[in-house]
């Protein structure tokens, strides 16, 4: 009787075109430098792939949101680290790009995070990233922690088609505003927001999209006292008005077909037949969108008042 181990099965396919040794590979290119965008971790220490601690130990230059924060995370990972560490975050970002292209241009490589997942993700590095590219320079990342990405999966709301929308404004007149233009989205979608702000933020979810509109909540995700509140925006509305600590990120589902007529989208024709569309055509477009009736939407327009 053979005590061999069984053999595991072999995808040929999968061999041939993955490469499996994971974190191995250089990050710092052989011919010049680099800008590398480093997702790191948003809680949970244990999410630091190698290949974000590889990047960190062989750049030429660290651009931190918070360079403390980051010499922290260095010393908590163990992470020896470039001798140089400058900080861009937003009140200095548009300065420090024309920096940081000189620096690539000149062979460097440059690693650029933010405190905590991605960075140019509702963080600093949009700017320098449009720079670079600008400037034809090479651009990569290791992918990293995304509360965007993790609160949507955990969700249990459609997933297949989503928007990110970032922070929700301060100002309660233009955090209305946005969500009256979101009202007739189809797509599942994403918001960051302040615990300061969240109860405010559900009496508006609640006036404009409506008290059943599926959602969930999700806080201080991957940390200790991580958790996810799912219902719809009356019950959730219920908890937040008593305190939600943590950062927060909200998941709410896109509007079903009978929840928009064809009214609520004559902005979006108005914009249309503003940039130079003709409004029969305008209302194909927008009906297309929205999976509602041409001609209705068109008889909306020739009739609002």
């Amino acid at each position: 009787m053979s005590t061999s181990a069984p053999e595991q099965p072999f995808d040929e396919a999968a061999d041939a075109d993955e490469d499996l040794s994971v974190g191995l590979d250089p990050i710092v290119d052989p011919i010049g430098g680099r800008l590398v965008l480093v997702g790191t971790p948003i809680g949970n220490l244990g999410d630091a792939s190698l290949r974000m601690q590889q990047a960190i130990t062989t750049a030429d230059i660290i651009a931190a949101e918070d360079t403390r924060r980051f010499l922290s995370l260095a010393q908590r990972l163990d992470l020896e680290h470039t001798k140089r560490v400058i900080s861009v975050f937003d009140h200095n970002e548009h300065s420090r790009a024309p920096e940081i292209v000189e620096l690539i241009r000149a062979g460097k490589t440059v690693v650029l995070l933010s405190d905590a997942g991605m960075p140019a993700v509702s963080d600093p590095g949009y700017r320098v990233v449009r720079a670079c590219a600008e400037a034809d320079l090479p651009i990569t990342a290791t992918p990293g922690p995304s509360a965007v990405l993790m609160a949507l999966a955990v969700s249990g709301l459609p997933s297949d088609r989503f928007t990110f929308e970032g922070f929700l404004p301060r100002k309660p007149g233009a955090r209305r505003k946005l969500l009256e233009e979101l009202k007739a989205e189809r797509r599942t979608m994403v918001f960051f927001d302040s615990p300061h702000r969240i109860a405010e933020t559900m009496d508006d979810l609640h006036s404009v999209l409506g008290a059943d509109r599926p959602m969930s909540i999700s806080r201080e995700l991957t940390k200790t006292y991580e958790e996810t509140l799912r219902g719809t925006v009356a019950s959730l509305r219920d908890r937040a008005a008593a305190g939600l600590r943590g950062e927060l990120t909200l998941v709410v589902a896109g509007a079903t077909p009978e929840e928009t007529k064809p009214e609520d989208h004559l902005g979006e024709v108005a914009a249309l037949v503003e940039s130079g569309v003709r409004a029969k055509e305008a209302a194909g477009q927008v009906a297309q969108r929205f999976g509602l009736s041409k001609r209705e939407i068109y008889e909306a327009w020739l009739h609002q008042e």
